[in-house]
């Protein structure tokens, strides 16, 4: 009889254990579930169209990746677009502020070029309302290419023989096509296509195991603590103007010394003081320092950084680290189109 009872212990308790760990299961199931939910009402994946087959797109994509790493447009003749958007870097350039022509310093950090086409305007202060005129104005940049007018500029890309024929092909029917404006427009059809899809966005389409369970309750907090109020959208940021530092002046805490008032220098509007364009957070493990002036080089340190000043949370070790880990499944590959075509000689083919 004892052994009976026995038995019979046993297998209540091995059902009682079946039960627990299928509860468990499901419950664990039930959180997923729940995270992946919120995940799709704040994020959106990023959508990779067919690239276009039809020859003008193709002729201006070609032009403007060309054009892209260019250096002899600017006034040193040594910088290109590419100077400060280096391939190893995920297209930044690793320094606190860029470098452009003639050594000069950039009053602000390169951010990344990839995925830039999300954007809703471009620069940390907004400046520039789209690629093109990115593009276009980069080449007076004081600090960028340097050139005194427009039309200097074009003049070096016109002692380029070949170049006339690709702007012609990619802009026909103009009787000048050799622009400051075609540059733009052919540069940012270029950046259009430099788009970089990681792990995150085949977990937005359904695959729950594309994230680890660190990655999963580090995306968790970065949701239910607020993150995702200002870096939502298919960018995970870049489509709005926040404060920096909206609990404490954001110079206390990042130790520089240097204070820019933002978006207020543009618009002389005393409202706009700090006001950054919120960066997309796509690639950001890859792409440090970090904030406009570069003044964080940890991401672990900018996620407190940021935690404190604009959110007014002091979060833990463990918190820290789950919330890195999701900003580690943000990392996409290099786009394969992200390098220089062999360079257009100085002078024509005597062939």
């Amino acid at each position: 009889m004892a052994a009976l009872l026995a038995k019979l212990t046993r297998a209540i308790s091995r059902s009682f254990l079946v039960l627990f760990l299928v509860s468990s299961a499901s419950a664990q199931n039930v959180e997923e579930e729940k995270i992946l939910i919120a995940a799709k009402a704040a994020f959106q994946p990023i959508k990779i169209s067919t690239p276009p087959s039809d020859p003008l797109s193709v002729a201006r994509i070609n032009l403007g990746r060309r054009l892209f790493f260019e250096n002899r447009v600017s006034a040193d003749g040594n910088i290109s677009c590419a100077h400060c958007h280096i391939a190893e870097k995920y297209a930044s350039d690793g320094l606190q502020k860029a470098i452009g022509v003639f050594g000069k310093e950039n009053q602000r950090n390169a951010p990344t070029i990839f995925n830039a086409a999300l954007n809703f305007k471009q620069h940390w202060r907004g400046d520039r309302e789209s690629l093109e005129e990115q593009a276009e104005k980069s080449l007076l940049g004081p600090a960028s290419f340097g050139n005194l007018d427009q039309q200097s500029a074009m003049d070096k890309l016109k002692a380029i023989p070949a170049y006339k024929p690709a702007f012609a092909q990619a802009f026909p029917g103009e009787d000048d096509p050799v622009t400051s404006k075609n540059w733009g427009r052919a540069i940012a059809a270029y950046e259009r296509t430099l788009l970089s899809p990681s792990r995150f966005d085949a977990y937005l389409a359904g695959e729950k195991n594309a994230l680890s369970a660190s990655e999963q309750n580090g995306l968790r907090l970065f949701i239910q603590n607020g993150c995702a109020g200002c870096h939502d959208g298919p960018g995970i940021g870049g489509a709005n103007f926040q404060k920096f530092g909206l609990y404490e002046d954001y110079w206390k805490v990042t130790g520089v010394a240097q204070i820019d008032k933002g978006r207020a220098d543009v618009t002389k509007n005393n409202e706009d003081l700090y006001l950054f364009k919120t960066p997309s957070l796509r690639n950001v493990a890859r792409t440090a320092p970090y904030f406009h002036d570069g003044s964080i080089a940890d991401l672990t340190q900018a996620v407190r950084v940021m935690s404190k000043l604009q959110l007014n949370k002091q979060i833990s070790d463990d918190e820290a680290a789950d919330i890195v880990a999701f900003l580690n499944s943000l990392t996409g590959e290099v786009p394969k189109n992200y390098a220089p075509l062999e360079p257009f000689p100085d002078q024509p083919d005597k062939q």
